[in-house]
Order: structure tokens, then C-alpha cells, then sequence
């Protein structure tokens, strides 16, 4: 037995025992840092730290506090909040009492907030401030289980409510249980099983009403244990976790910091991001491909900002970035050498000077890689960002499989594919192209729908994803697309829209979202929704300034110059792949209008729908066969 497999297959029985041997091993050593706004209430947030001892002793405190509110072990536990350190420290709290969190976002209207409390049985809700809580308190008769509510910020919540209490007091009461019982946390811990319910993610989805997904303590002390596996985390690095919690990305990030005992700075505030960055400076993070796209297209950007010739070293530059990483990721795939041919090496040294330094500084001047999933990012993208050496290993996995089950092995990383299995991952490829995949990162159902698990997971624990993809002979996985979004054409011919999609977001740097359309169709079109921070500062460029946002993309010349993309687009396109119409909406794609899910993927039937008037005016008059 190998020492990965040795260290996969002895791993304890929850995320809970792997905290409590983290304190144990490195008590002083910092585990968290986390913004604080100033004193004065101006300037930039101070940054406090924590201990995995002071993490511990809150932890303990919340769990002992929700013991003391009468949870029970497997009992749902909602968490309602951004991400922000209390999220974490509750999340753990949760899990140390043998109890299971219900993630909600805080994007969720009440009605289905309200679905997931009930749904999922939840005893008490934890809830971030007076918006989430009055979720919970508009839809109140429909919750007959929730108990009480704890709100990690007061300010405009009335605590007079019995059933209502603020996190301080929860820890506060949970502090003062552990004095008498001081051993009552560890005792929980240490009764905690591998099949006992540890997380509830409900699926946002992209059509009906969203999912349970039943994820056992079991499935976080594997992701913890297989990422550590794969050496790309250490002990030195710094993580800067934004990425939502609630979500199976951003959940899966602390199990594996928790292992490898590393240090995490945690704020969920995207309006941030650029601020926190030079900051914290991260030698890690993970991000969604919406995140690069935004950062190159404002690279872009500010380079035409700057006038013609700016504009045109940069795209020079993005050019050489682009040759550079190809060659170079070519080359060590064949030789295991990242050499290139002495010119573009010349050229890639004066173009690291002129651009990609300023690009790395701008990340905090440490980063040494970042892992990016969700959904996939348009390879021109990724080989911009490697040849600029800002290493973007994409990874793959879904909610049913505890979100890591591929990642890119490091130095060997291929920009285009999600990489090679976790270790203790299997996979396989079913006849019609679809990806299968089985181990202990995989769900154990989806919650209270027998019939609907049935139809994904099989007897053998083989889990149908639903994604098409293809394995190269050395295992590395390529996603090509969702099996639900192919289409055929009434010609007779395939087409996978998404691969199509993520090539126009490498091509247009204004486009913010992006639906293709075609099934039972002549030809294709789509429906393109800009980014309103570059196309303000393109018309501001181009005779259209101070004009509103909706005037500019209604105006002929944002058109004309969306045209010009697609046209560059559908170059690179077989025939009946091409994009013959589109039409650009009058404002971006959602989450507040459902049009998008949280974790920033298209919900393709809630915007054709939406838009059902434009997509018909593409086809009128033309013959369909």
C-alpha cells in the first residue's frame, strides 16, 4: 500500500476528529485571518488573527451552545450568512455537535429559504444579520421545527424574541456548560460516525425546485485527506478563501485547510477582492472562471484606456502569453522540460517586464496558483493567465460528489482540461460520452427524493453526472459539455453549446453572459449580455459617453462591435456551429433574477424563457427543415 492510499484509507471518521487533532498538534499556530473594519470607520480594515486555539475554544463554546439548545446529533443546523470568519467557526460548531448545517445563501429569497429550512427539518437558524432573519420570520408559520434563530450581527434585531439570540449569547451559553461539563464537545466528537449526515447542500440548479444533497462526515475527511494528497497545498501557504460557503467549492476549501493546517484568510466580499489581494498577498486561492474573465478583460481595458499604442503592446503581450504557455505546457507534456525556443523566450522576458509583472503584483506578487471551477474557463483565457505566470489549475467536481473529484496535478497542469482524479477517485466514460464517477467523495442521496437518487447513483456507487467529457490516455479529463445542454440541430447535427460559449468570452472582452440556442433549429444564434463596467468605459471611448447603460447597448455602434466578435468568433467554428444571429439584452443575466445560479451558471431555461420574444424574432421568416 502506497503512503497516499495509507493516508486516504486510515482517515477518521469526520471533519470534527480531524479539528480536534489539528488544535492538538498545532495549537499557536495562526489558522484564520479576517478583516475588521477600522476604529475610525474609515480606511482600510485591520486584518486579526486566529489561533487554531482560539478557534477551538469558540468552536467549542457554539457547539456546546447548540447541545444546550437541545440539538441532536444529525439534527439540520441552517446557515444563512456571506462568507466571513462566523461562518466557518459555525460551520464547525455545527459539526463538533454531531449535528449537520443546511447551507442557504444569502441571495435566496424568503420563499425559497423557506423551502430549504422545511425541507430539510432544520431546528435552528443560524442567520448573518436582520435581512436573513426576517426570511425566516416572514415565512414563520411554514417552519414548525425551526426553534430558535441565532444572528451573528444584532444591530436592528430584537432579541426580546425568546426564541431569538445573538451568537455572543450562544457561545455565551455554551461557554457556561462547558464549565460543567467540560468534556461534553470531545464526547460528541468522538461518537460521530462516517455515515452520519455532516452537510446538507441544496443543489441551486438550473431547473425546478432545488436538491438536498446528502453529504456524510465521511465525504469531507476523504476531500480533506485526498487534497492533502496531492501536495498542492503546504503547510506555509496562504490561502484567501471569498468564494461562497454555501456552496460545495468553497466548502470543500476548508476541510483541506484544516488538514494541511495552513493559514486562510477569509472575506467573502467580491467588491473586495482587488483591495484584499495586495493585502493578504495569498500564495494560493480558488475562483470561478468569471473572476479571470473580469481581470483580463480590465487588463484589456485600461490598456485602450491608455491609447493605441498601450493597446497594442498588450495585445502583443497577450499574444506571446498565449504562444508561451502553449509551447511550454507541449514541451513538458513530451520531455518534461518547460523549455522554449530561444525568440519567444526573448520575447516573453520583455513582454513579462511591460505587462505580466504589473498583472502579478496586482494578485499580491505570491501567488502560486490558483484552482478554478464551477464551470469551465475558456482555454485562450487560461493560456493567457499561465503564460503570464499566474497558474490557473482547473478542477472539476459537482455538490453530489463533495466538489473535488479532478484537479490539475500541478507543475504537469493542462490549461483546457480539469486534470487527472483525486486519489481514491475512480472514473469512467459511458457510451454516450458521459462521465461516471464512484468513491467516498460521492453523495449518499439526494434528501427525501429515493426515486430521484435512484436515477443518478447506481447499486455499484457508480454517480451519473451528467457532464460529457473524454479521458486522454494518460487520465487527464476534458468536459466538453453538459449532457442536457447538447443540442441537435434540425439538420442532424450536434452541437455542444457551452464549448461555444466559454470561445466568445476568450474572444469578446465585453461580454459579461452568453446563450447559445439552436435545438430543432436551422441555425444557430444567441443572446449576449455585456459587462456594464467595459462597455461604459468602450462608449465613453466611442461618442456614446454619459450615456446609460441600456441607451449604449441599443446603440448602432455596440452592434456593429459585437458583430465584429462574433464574426471573429464563428471563423474558428464548423458551419453549422455558427453564431448567424444574436441579439444583446438590456441588462446583464442575475442571480436576483433567477437567471443565474449563485455559483454563476446559466439556469439556460429561465432565460430562454425570459426571452423567448427575441430568440422568435432570430427565426422569423427563415425556413426551418
Amino acid at each position: 500500500m502506497t503512503d497516499t492510499q495509507t493516508l486516504i484509507e486510515n482517515r477518521p471518521p469526520s471533519v470534527a476528529g480531524l479539528f480536534l487533532e489539528r488544535v492538538s498538534a498545532t495549537p499557536d499556530a495562526e489558522a484564520y485571518r479576517h478583516p475588521v473594519p477600522a476604529a475610525s470607520g474609515q480606511g482600510p480594515d485591520d486584518w486579526k488573527s486566529l489561533t487554531w486555539a482560539q478557534t477551538a475554544e469558540r468552536v467549542y463554546a457554539i457547539a456546546a451552545g447548540l447541545i444546550e439548545l437541545g440539538v441532536e446529533p444529525e439534527q439540520r443546523v441552517a446557515l444563512a450568512a456571506a462568507t466571513r470568519i462566523e461562518w466557518i467557526l459555525a460551520d464547525l460548531g455545527i459539526m463538533c455537535a454531531g449535528a449537520a448545517t443546511t447551507t442557504v445563501y444569502p441571495q435566496t429569497n424568503a420563499g425559497e429559504s423557506a423551502y430549504i429550512l422545511a425541507d430539510s427539518g432544520s431546528r435552528v437558524l443560524i442567520a448573518e444579520n436582520a435581512e436573513q432573519l426576517a426570511k425566516a420570520v416572514e415565512k414563520r408559520a411554514e417552519l414548525p421545527e425551526l426553534t430558535h434563530v441565532v444572528v451573528m450581527d444584532a444591530e436592528g434585531v430584537d432579541t426580546g424574541d425568546d426564541r431569538v439570540l445573538t451568537l455572543a449569547d450562544l457561545e455565551a451559553r455554551g461557554a457556561a456548560r462547558l464549565e460543567k461539563d467540560p468534556d461534553l464537545v470531545t464526547k460528541r466528537v468522538g461518537a460521530i460516525t462516517r455515515d452520519q449526515l455532516a452537510t446538507l447542500i441544496y443543489t441551486s440548479g438550473t431547473t425546478g425546485r432545488p436538491k438536498g444533497v446528502r453529504l456524510p462526515h465521511d465525504n469531507w475527511s476523504y476531500m480533506a485527506k485526498a487534497i492533502a494528497a496531492t501536495g498542492l497545498v503546504g503547510k506555509d501557504d496562504v490561502q484567501y478563501l471569498w468564494l461562497p460557503l454555501a456552496h460545495v467549492f468553497g466548502k470543500v476549501l476548508t476541510s483541506g485547510h484544516i488538514e494541511v493546517g495552513h493559514v486562510t484568510a477569509v472575506d467573502g466580499r467580491v467588491d473586495k477582492i482587488i483591495e484584499n489581494l495586495p493585502v493578504v498577498r495569498p500564495t494560493y486561492m480558488a475562483a470561478v472562471p468569471r473572476i479571470f474573465e473580469k481581470v483580463y478583460n480590465g487588463v484589456a481595458a485600461k490598456a485602450r484606456a491608455g491609447g493605441p499604442a498601450k493597446s497594442r503592446i498588450f495585445q502583443w503581450a497577450a499574444g506571446v502569453a498565449r504562444e508561451y504557455a502553449k509551447v511550454s505546457q507541449d514541451n513538458f507534456r513530451r520531455t518534461g522540460s518547460r523549455s522554449v525556443p530561444f525568440g519567444l523566450g526573448a520575447r516573453h522576458k520583455v513582454a513579462d517586464t511591460l505587462v505580466y509583472a504589473k498583472l502579478r503584483d496586482a494578485f499580491g506578487g505570491r501567488l502560486r496558483a490558483c484552482v478554478s471551477g464551477s464551470v469551465a474557463l475558456a482555454p485562450e483565457i487560461g493560456y493567457f493567465f499561465a503564460g503570464a505566470g499566474i497558474h490557473i489549475l482547473e478542477g472539476y467536481g459537482l455538490t453530489e460528489s463533495s466538489a473535488a473529484s479532478f484537479v490539475n496535478p500541478g507543475e504537469a497542469y493542462r490549461t483546457g482540461t480539469v486534470g487527472k482524479p483525486l486519489p481514491g477517485t475512480e472514473v469512467r466514460i459511458a457510451e454516450d460520452g458521459e462521465i461516471l464517477l464512484r468513491g467516498p467523495g460521492i453523495m449518499e442521496g439526494y434528501h427525501g427524493l429515493p426515486e430521484q437518487t435512484a436515477e443518478v447513483l447506481e447499486p455499484d456507487g457508480w454517480f451519473h453526472t451528467g457532464d460529457i467529457g473524454e479521458l486522454s490516455p494518460d487520465g487527464y479529463l476534458r468536459i466538453t459539455d453538459r449532457k442536457k445542454d447538447l443540442f441537435k440541430t434540425s439538420g442532424g447535427k450536434y452541437v455542444a453549446p457551452t464549448e461555444i460559449e466559454g470561445s466568445f468570452k476568450s474572444v469578446c472582452p465585453y461580454v459579461s453572459n452568453i446563450l447559445v440556442h439552436g435545438a430543432d433549429r436551422n441555425y444557430c444564434t444567441a443572446l449576449i449580455a455585456l459587462d456594464e463596467v467595459s462597455l461604459l468605459q468602450w462608449a465613453g471611448e466611442n461618442g456614446l459617453e454619459g450615456r446609460p447603460y441600456a441607451e449604449v447597448v441599443a446603440a448602432p455602434a455596440t452592434v456593429a462591435m459585437v458583430e465584429g466578435y462574433v464574426q471573429q468568433l464563428n471563423a474558428g467554428l464548423q458551419r453549422w456551429q455558427t453564431i448567424k444571429k444574436f441579439r444583446l439584452l438590456p441588462r446583464d443575466l442575475d442571480i436576483e433574477h433567477g437567471e443565474i445560479t449563485p455559483s454563476l451558471k446559466l439556469k439556460r431555461p429561465v432565460v430562454e424563457r425570459e426571452y423567448r420574444h427575441l430568440l422568435e424574432e432570430m427565426y422569423e421568416g427563415a425556413r426551418e427543415k
